[in-house]
Formats: C-alpha cells, sequence, structure tokens
C-alpha cells in the first residue's frame, strides 16, 4: 500500500475533527465505516483505493473521490483560517 501524502480532508468524528493525509488513512476510514451504511459508492471508492495501491489509479482521483464520499455522507468538515498544528510547533513559547 501506499503512503504517499496528499493535502489533508478534514472530517468529523464524534466530537472532533480529524485528519486524513494519505491512502492508508483511507483505508482505515474505510475499514470503520459501518456495514449497514455501505453501499454503491463506498464500494466503487474502496475499489478505486485498491486500484491507487496497486499503481492503477491516480492518487490525486482517490483523493478527490474520498472528499466526494464524505460530503455525501455529511462528514465532510469544512475548517477555515484555523492554523495548522504543524505550523504551530514552530513557534517557541513566551516568544512576543
Amino acid at each position: 500500500m501506499s503512503s504517499t501524502r496528499f493535502d489533508p480532508i478534514l472530517l468529523h468524528r464524534k466530537h472532533f475533527i480529524d485528519e486524513i493525509t494519505c491512502l492508508d488513512e483511507i483505508f482505515d476510514f474505510l475499514d470503520e465505516w459501518p456495514e449497514d451504511k455501505r453501499g454503491l459508492a463506498y464500494e466503487t471508492l474502496l475499489k478505486a483505493c485498491r486500484d491507487t495501491a496497486n499503481g492503477r489509479f491516480p492518487l490525486s482521483a482517490a483523493r478527490e473521490n474520498f472528499r466526494r464520499f464524505l460530503k455525501m455522507s455529511g462528514v465532510l468538515a469544512k475548517v477555515e483560517g484555523v492554523p495548522r498544528f504543524d505550523g504551530l510547533m514552530n513557534h517557541q513559547i513566551g516568544n512576543a
């Protein structure tokens, strides 16, 4: 499987916002998706991700399909203007 990183996709998980940044994390998410909510869209996305892992489908297309799946499922998060945590780590405490 590919662990190639891509721009984060944010989604709602119960009481927090989660971030998906690679194909392996998409597979983890899909594995946890409730069986009673799996349908054609889920199966199509899973196939696209498997094809991506095998080098037969572009990672950017799998990422976009995943984003659309989240939007259709109502869990895509839109968080704008919030600084990324990794950017905050570059600042030292106590600096003015």
